[in-house]
Order: C-alpha cells, then sequence, then structure tokens
C-alpha cells in the first residue's frame, strides 16, 4: 500500500450516507475545515438497497438541513433518495473523497493520526456516521459460503424460475419473498419467529400473510436452516427436520456495524450484549476525546433504534460542540 504525504484537516469524517452529508453540511455552515471518507459510492448503502425499494419514511422525514426532498408519492423510492442526497452534496459543494477505505485511527496529542488507503490525515476531530449495513448477519451453518447464498438482495429478475428461500421476516426479507414470487420463483420463507415481523410496512404486511395463507409463498415458521447444499436445503422446523429443494438462499437476517473501528480506537461499549457504545446524548462525543458518534451507529446491535429521521440533529448537535472546542 503506497500512502501519499499526510495531509492536515480539522474535521475527518468517516461515512458519505445522508447522515455523513449533514454532518458536512453543519460543518461548512460553521465555517469548519472538514473532509469526508467513503469507501464506495455517495450513499453506498442506500445505492445497495433493492431497486424497487421504498421506504417507510416520508420524504420530509428524510430530508437534512430543511433543504426539501420532493417526491412523485408520499414515501420515496431508493433512485427519489439517491437523487435527493446527490443533489445535495453537489449543489453545495461538499468536500468529499468517495472509493477511499479507512484503515486505522489512532489517538495522539494532536487529535488523530487517520490512514486509508491513499492518504493519511492528521486531524483534530473524527466522526464516525459509518452507519450499519455493510457486515450481515451470519446463519453460521454449513455450506453458508456457497456461491448461491446471499446476503443482500438487489432485484427479482435471476431468481425467474428457481426455488429459492428467504431466510428471515423483516421489511427486507417480506419485500423480497413478495418481489421474487411475482416475478415468477418459487419462495419459500425460513422464519425463526411464529409470525412475520410486526415492523414489516403497514401496507406489505396484510399482502405478505396472505400470501402464505392461501400457499402461494410457503412458509416455515418457528424454524432455522440448519445446512445448505448445493441443491436443497435442511430445515429443522417444530414438526422435525426437512429437506426441500433449493437453487439459491437469500439470507436477509440483519446487519451490523463495524465495531471493529471503533474497538480499536478504544471506544467503550455497553456490555449487556447490545453493544451500544459510549458516547454522550448532548454532544455525541465518546469516551475518547474528540470522537464523536453519528447515526445508526449510536445504536450498536439495536440497528433498529436509529434512523436517518431521528439521527438528523447529530450532525447539529457535533458541529455545534466542535465549534466551541476548536
Amino acid at each position: 500500500m503506497t500512502v501519499n504525504q499526510t495531509k492536515n484537516i480539522d474535521i475527518l469524517i468517516i461515512g458519505a450516507g445522508p447522515i455523513g452529508i449533514a454532518c458536512a453540511l453543519e460543518c461548512k455552515k460553521q465555517d469548519l475545515n472538514y473532509l469526508v471518507i467513503e469507501k464506495g459510492a455517495l450513499t453506498n448503502s442506500l445505492f445497495n438497497y433493492p431497486l424497487n425499494m421504498t421506504f417507510f419514511s416520508t420524504s420530509e422525514k428524510l430530508e437534512i438541513d430543511n433543504i426539501p426532498f420532493i417526491s412523485n408519492n408520499p414515501k420515496p423510492t431508493r433512485n427519489e433518495a439517491l437523487e435527493y442526497y446527490r443533489r445535495v452534496t453537489t449543489s453545495n459543494q461538499l468536500n468529499i473523497n468517495l472509493y477511499e477505505q479507512i484503515i486505522s485511527v489512532e489517538k495522539n496529542d494532536k487529535g488523530f493520526k487517520v490512514t486509508s488507503n491513499k492518504t493519511q490525515y492528521e486531524t483534530k476531530k473524527v466522526i464516525v456516521a459509518t452507519g450499519f449495513y455493510d457486515i450481515p448477519n451470519l446463519l453460521n451453518v454449513p455450506g453458508e459460503s456457497l456461491e448461491k447464498v446471499m446476503h443482500y438482495y438487489k432485484e427479482a429478475h435471476p431468481y425467474t424460475l428457481q426455488n429459492i428461500a428467504v431466510v428471515g421476516a423483516s421489511n427486507s426479507s417480506v419485500d423480497a419473498a413478495l418481489e421474487i414470487y411475482r416475478k415468477g420463483g418459487n419462495v419459500t420463507m425460513i422464519i425463526r419467529g411464529e409470525t412475520i415481523g410486526e415492523r414489516v410496512k403497514y401496507w406489505v404486511r396484510p399482502d405478505i400473510i396472505n400470501r402464505i395463507e392461501e400457499g402461494s409463498i410457503k412458509a416455515f415458521f418457528n424454524s432455522e436452516i440448519t445446512e445448505i447444499s448445493p441443491d436443497k436445503i435442511h430445515i429443522k422446523t417444530p414438526k422435525g427436520n426437512t429437506t426441500i429443494a433449493n437453487d439459491y438462499v437469500i439470507a436477509l437476517t440483519g446487519y451490523q456495524p463495524n465495531f471493529k473501528l471503533l474497538e480499536q480506537i478504544g471506544v467503550q461499549f455497553s456490555k449487556d450484549g447490545k453493544r451500544i457504545p459510549k458516547y454522550n446524548t448532548d454532544t455525541m462525543e465518546t469516551n475518547i476525546n474528540g470522537l464523536y458518534l453519528a447515526g445508526v451507529i449510536c445504536g450498536g446491535m439495536e440497528t433498529h433504534k436509529w434512523f436517518i429521521e431521528n439521527s438528523r440533529i447529530h450532525a447539529k448537535q457535533i458541529a455545534q460542540h466542535i465549534k466551541t472546542a476548536l
């Protein structure tokens, strides 16, 4: 790895999702010297959402910095969100480096030394706004490494005329199951609980329940996959073990934040299994002086706790605190 010469900035923001963009906007308003580093595309997590996804939230709840988000319907689509955040970024000429991977963050007397795969930075403050969509929760069963096993879902077309197992009962699982079924896939849902998740979008939940009840989509409740083979899956059910034909497994069992980065820096976590990082709720500063958290990452394993709509305030809290500290 070749790293260019060290660059000096006041604030380095890790992650160019909606909340990272919101942090950049607030830093710009406060005339703070900032830079956003993103390992993938702009709003990389949103980019990797299913092509036809519709948000649960309305467009005004996804707005940042009071910049209007106009969508064709009250609940915007993935493409509309991508366009909105792109226009916010370009029209405000935000300082963002895309496709640059953070390797390490080290605390020192001046603040932090941050090393990426391209450059080394000396910065006084670091804001981590990396979300949670990059590390899937694994099934941890034999055969999970087979190429036919997916932990992300993009679109239904490749699964037409195929035997598909969708694991999970959340919004993403239900959306995938319904789309694939309507594109001609033979769908079976494998669900650990006894019913479809209560947080599934209210206009979608009756649809999936009806499809299961009529037999269009098969479902094993209180069940789990025990092994994945090239042409079948093995399932543990309340009625005993069973095996069904299978071409693809789409395991949408949730995701988790990049805890390794926070651990490396020295952030402390709750010890109750939720792994909630320690931070000041008024300033969003962690137990590491000068290191701040923003967005979904604040919830640890409780990835359903923070959304764009209730964490966009983090940007203002952080920028105001940094302004007084610099």
